[in-house]
């Protein structure tokens, strides 16, 4: 119980008619009758709180919040009195999420229901618990305010950015991917299936042409083919320390690699391929490859929660557990983030992976380094780390040859490159039948 502004004020201005009635005695009976109206006033205020009942809370909220997206709150608060309560309302969200629109103060009509909104952000993927509302009833008269707690607590997941990876699947059915930066390649080899025989249209290729049916029917048939269905891709995904780094933004390594996966996972469903995870260098995971409609969803629920470590990672024990679970050829997607002492373990991890399987390595740099090589050299000091710069970029780059004389195909791009870049490589090794 806590008293507020007004009762303050009021105590001020009896406390200064009580200085006044000691220089004149002819106001001491105005003081006394004024301190018991005061006080009088102020027991009843505080006695019809007292007896005011804490409105119950519920929170509506998804099932899955979206990370670093705003997302609608709904509080209801029911009130049973008969008579009209003011009260201040803060929801007791996560201590990091950002929020819009709180605290409020409302008053509550006696007997109904009340709806107020707000939005949060979640910075960071998890779980997370909304520990309950608070709630400070005002009295009557506004002299008087007392807190209580409503009892709503939840608890809450929150997601890589699904939302992100909507559009995709769609485009790559209508081969509309080159709206969003991915590239469109011809089709070529022997790896695709037989979809159907059609006329011939300007633009086939010789190859096409279907010689027997066009004999048959006496005008040009050629053969429309699709693209393979029932292959495997399973991405490795670093977890170590090398993982940890964030941009100016916010946006971690991590973070743009599950949001990768999360988008591929999308567009191979879609296209009858299945898709699973593993990880190392820390949190060990396994996700085995699927290809049913819910794939992306329990997916997402296997690795919400994922966060890099401080261990080190150990790519050549990954590549033995691959060889080991994942017999039949597949697509191989590493996403880490290299150093120089990496080199070795890398290299003999990728040679034990191409003797079966196609891999592609997704090797993440830092955007300081970009920015660094594209800033103007205008004193000593950024000569220097412009200098250093170019050299630990020419050796990432002699790293990344060597990976290639191997047989693998190498991504060298920033994290937020990464979702569009691995789905440019699947629709490239699909169309070419390369698995």
């Amino acid at each position: 119980m806590r008293p507020r502004r007004p009762l303050l004020a009021a105590l001020a201005g009896w406390t200064g008619l009580g200085l006044a009635a000691a220089w004149l005695p002819a106001l001491s009976p105005w003081w006394l009758g004024a301190a018991a109206l005061l006080a009088g006033i102020a027991a009843g205020d505080v006695v019809l709180l007292l007896r005011s009942r804490t409105p119950s809370v519920h929170r509506k909220i998804g099932a899955m919040l979206p990370q670093a997206l705003w997302q609608p709150v709904e509080l209801t608060l029911s009130h049973p009195h008969g008579r009209a309560l003011r009260l201040d309302c803060h929801d007791l969200h996560p201590g990091d999420f950002a929020v819009r629109g709180q605290p409020r103060t409302l008053t509550l009509a006696p007997r109904t229901r009340t709806a107020l909104r707000y939005e949060v952000c979640a910075p960071r993927r998890g779980r997370f618990r909304f520990a309950g509302c608070d709630l400070r009833l005002h009295s009557p008269l506004g002299l008087w305010s007392r807190r209580r707690r409503g009892e709503a607590a939840d608890s809450i997941k929150v997601y890589p950015r699904l939302g992100a990876a909507e559009g995709y699947p769609l485009l790559a059915d209508s081969d509309r991917l080159a709206q969003f930066g991915i590239r469109r390649h011809p089709r070529r080899g022997s790896g695709s299936e037989l979809h159907q025989l059609r006329d011939y249209r300007r633009g086939d290729t010789l190859r096409q042409i279907d010689w027997k049916a066009t004999a048959r029917v006496r005008r040009p048939i050629a053969r429309e083919y699709e693209d393979e269905r029932d292959q495997r891709l399973l991405f490795l995904l670093d977890c170590s320390r090398r993982m940890r780094h964030v941009d100016s933004r916010g946006r971690g390594h991590l973070d743009e690699a599950l949001n990768a996966l999360l988008l591929l996972s999308r567009v191979a469903v879609r296209q009858g391929d299945a898709i699973g995870l593993m990880t190392y260098g820390g949190v060990r995971r396994r996700f085995a490859p699927q290809k049913e409609a819910g794939t992306p969803a329990r997916l997402a629920e296997a690795v919400f929660d994922l966060e890099a470590g401080l261990d080190a990672a150990d790519p050549i024990s990954a590549a033995a557990d691959v060889l080991q679970c994942q017999p039949r050829r597949a697509m191989i997607v590493i996403v880490t983030n290299s150093r120089d002492e990496d080199d070795e373990d890398l290299e003999r991890a990728v040679d034990m992976l191409c003797r079966r399987h196609l891999v592609v390595v997704a090797d993440l740099r830092e955007s300081i380094l970009d920015d660094v090589a594209d800033s103007p050299v205008t004193d000593v000091v950024s000569a220097q780390r412009f200098l250093g710069v170019e050299a630990y970029l020419a050796e990432r780059r002699r790293r990344q040859e060597r990976l290639q004389h191997l047989g693998v195909r190498v991504l060298d791009l920033l994290p937020s490159q990464l979702p569009v870049a691995l789905v440019d490589q699947y629709t490239e090794i699909k169309r070419a039948g390369l698995l």
